[in-house]
């Protein structure tokens, strides 16, 4: 791959890997697919309106378009290095297992379920999940389906569909979790 160092080059880069056409990249930013190849081909000046949309669309900051280019992006994460997030209403603790790159779609977790957690509500969304139990049991419900899914099983399912899962069991579960779109930057 060739280093990337203009504005073109950066959102022609960002639009080729993210799998987007000139017409997909338009109706996302609702900027003419003409006026998106004179960006991608360096024959037209960009106002910071316009970059500020595609960086939307690509769900990145705009400063990324004025950052100079010296990896590609961070791939390998540390045990230590993982960051952690918690969830108020249930006390779930994530850790981010993912890399940190542009184009990052995926959100790699592990997620860990305090024990007697129950559900708290049917969830919908864009994109899809997998689980995979590590430890413990979980019940994930999926549209009015209960399933319970034990250590070394796994869930996926599109994200659309109402869907929640609770730990009710005295010891904690363990799981890791693949999911779009990304949750966390």
């Amino acid at each position: 791959m060739r280093e990337v160092t203009s504005i073109h080059d950066k959102i022609k880069q960002l639009r080729v890997e993210s799998g987007l056409t000139l017409k997909e990249l338009s109706e996302k930013t609702e900027l003419s697919q003409g006026f998106l190849s004179m960006i991608e081909n360096g024959n037209a000046n960009l106002a910071i309106t316009s970059l500020k949309k595609i960086a939307h669309a690509f769900n990145i900051e705009i400063n990324y378009f004025f950052q100079e280019p010296s990896l590609p992006g961070k791939y390998h994460v540390a045990v230590e290095d993982r960051p952690r997030y918690w969830m108020q209403s249930t006390d779930n603790e994530f850790k981010r297992l993912s890399g940190d790159f542009p184009s990052r779609q995926l959100e790699p977790l592990i997620v860990t379920l305090q024990p007697n957690q129950k559900k708290d509500y049917l969830d919908s969304h864009e994109g899809e999940e997998f689980y995979y139990v590590l430890s413990g049991s979980v019940n994930f419900y999926i549209e009015d389906k209960k399933y319970f899914v034990k250590e070394g099983e796994t869930m996926h399912f599109p994200s659309n569909l109402k869907h929640e899962y609770e730990n009710p069991y005295s010891v904690e579960a363990v799981l890791l979790c693949i999911m779009t779109p990304k949750l966390f930057n």
